[in-house]
């Protein structure tokens, strides 16, 4: 169980580092998220490891809480994140429920870059944005070729070379979550399981 707890500090480490690159390009830029927009948090399609998803996955677990979320989980029919709390029907308006423990994407999205199909990179932001930044939009096309964007995918790469067997599938968010927790109770299982045998 300690592999995996010092496993999830490294990526809460490079989590900081996401923060800070990511956070710093869409301030300068003027990029900036609307207050309470959670359009993003439900889009259907946002993936992720069980890697990014550990640090969740062992504070549900220190809350005893693991298998009832595996149950929520299973019974869940929503399409976006189950963490999303949504503040408007239409869910354009909402915030994350796990904000401090949310995975790698979720740090990223905005503003950022991302490989064009020509194997280059072109500047990815999200609509509401562009929608709400017109001017800084556009002025961050121009100057992309002297002062590029943080790339999305070298972010993806830096939390995965921390643990390539966690970290070398992305799944849809809510199953990327599902399997961290089976990962979790698996390992602590089994180290109970060890320290008993010990003890005996």
């Amino acid at each position: 169980m300690q592999r995996l707890r010092d496993l999830s500090r490294l990526v809460e480490a490079v989590y900081g580092e996401l923060d800070h690159t990511f956070g710093t390009y869409q301030r300068n830029s003027g990029l900036t998220c609307r207050p309470g927009c959670g359009a993003c948090c439900n889009n259907p399609e946002i993936d992720a490891t069980a890697l990014e998803m550990l640090p969740l996955a062992l504070e549900i677990y220190d809350q005893g809480k693991a298998e009832q979320m595996l149950d929520e989980l299973a019974a869940y029919s929503g399409f976006n994140c189950f963490h999303y709390v949504r503040h408007s029907l239409d869910a354009t308006q909402g915030q994350c429920g796990v904000y401090q423990h949310r995975p790698a994407i979720c740090r990223m999205f905005g503003a950022a870059a991302v490989r064009n199909k020509q194997a280059g990179m072109r500047l990815s932001v999200c609509k509401t944005i562009k929608e709400d930044k017109e001017h800084p939009y556009q002025q961050a096309l121009i100057t992309m070729l002297s002062e590029p964007a943080p790339s999305i995918a070298a972010g993806k790469d830096r939390v995965r070379s921390l643990d390539y067997e966690l970290g070398k599938r992305d799944l849809p968010i809510n199953q990327a979550l599902k399997v961290a927790l089976e990962r979790v109770l698996f390992v602590a299982y089994y180290s109970g399981f060890e320290q008993s045998e010990e003890v005996a």
